[in-house]
């Protein structure tokens, strides 16, 4: 046998390459602005794409697992990955019209995006803010950015506060967020998560979360807002709270706004729906606080206060 049939070099490597339009060209940043009820305007630069949102990403080899996107999601939900959402608008109005929830307080954002709310809490003097995206060098960068371009309007004067971005898959250990908390905190006060319901896959991944990361205090919240941006899954978005139910949590509706427009035109489905938020507050049920264990199953019903 000729020996150069052994030689890796006569390989043809081209049977190997993906062709040149293989994968999707990087988008520029954007950029937007956001005017707090103070007056100060924070000015954001959102990715131009976000691998979550790219389907040929699923096809590489990677350590992180992919969250499954729903296969209806609509192409032109699919084509705004990189605004900020109504979800987190409407969250970050709430939080100034409420800032106890965030006033010296420990907050952890999951899927922060831009991390629009994130910034509105230290704005309003929270103690630690841990803002958290899938862990993407690119997205977390990003967040890393605003943090880092928003700081002056920020600064509450306090050296002792921090703010930070750093990657987390949903459903993972929590020890490394809690890492970040200053003394005497072991769990955070308050957690936001913003148009985050419409993968139904990562529900029960999202609540494990949820439950090992929020403190059990008569004060702790998370705060929970979305859109249906498919309306005629509103019952299967809606299902994440009864799994918040069966963990010890109580639900209470505290937000219903209809925006001035859909976010994005051109979807199918019921547009009032569409331009809807909806916002939830949860928190451990009296039972549960200063146990340390989760208390029994107990339903309520949507847009009440389960007890």
């Amino acid at each position: 046998m000729d020996s150069s049939s052994d030689d890796d070099s006569a390989l043809d490597t081209t049977l190997f390459q993906e062709p040149k339009d293989y994968f999707p060209l990087a988008k520029p940043f954007t950029y937007t602005s956001y005017t707090l009820l103070n007056g100060q305007t924070l000015h954001l630069r959102l990715v131009g794409h976000n691998p979550l949102w790219v389907p040929q990403f699923a096809l590489l080899p990677s350590l992180l697992p992919l969250p499954s996107l729903p296969s209806d999601l609509p192409t032109n939900t699919l084509s705004q990955a990189h605004h900020i959402w109504n979800g987190a608008l409407t969250l970050s109005h709430y939080l100034q019209t409420h800032p106890t929830l965030t006033h010296t307080k420990a907050v952890l954002e999951l899927g922060a995006g831009a991390g629009l709310p994130s910034l509105v809490a230290a704005g309003l003097g929270a103690k630690t803010v841990l803002a958290t995206d899938y862990p993407d060098e690119d997205l977390i960068a990003n967040l890393q950015h605003n943090i880092i371009t928003c700081a002056p309007l920020l600064s509450q004067g306090d050296d002792e506060s921090r703010f930070i971005a750093t990657g987390y898959l949903w459903g993972a250990p929590t020890h490394a967020l809690t890492a970040h908390l200053l003394p005497p905190s072991k769990k955070f006060d308050t957690l936001l998560l913003a148009d985050l319901l419409f993968n139904h896959s990562c529900h029960a991944s999202l609540i494990h979360t949820l439950t090992h990361t929020l403190s059990q205090t008569p004060f702790a919240r998370a705060l929970v807002f979305f859109t249906p941006y498919r309306p005629w899954l509103l019952e299967r978005d809606m299902a994440f709270f009864d799994l918040c139910r069966e963990e010890g949590l109580v639900v209470e509706k505290v937000v219903e706004e209809r925006m001035e427009k859909v976010m994005f035109e051109g979807d199918r489905g019921d547009e009032g729906l569409r331009r809807t938020v909806f916002g939830f507050e949860v928190r451990w049920r009296e039972r549960v606080v200063g146990h340390g264990g989760l208390g029994e199953e107990e339903t309520g019903r949507e847009g009440s206060v389960d007890g």
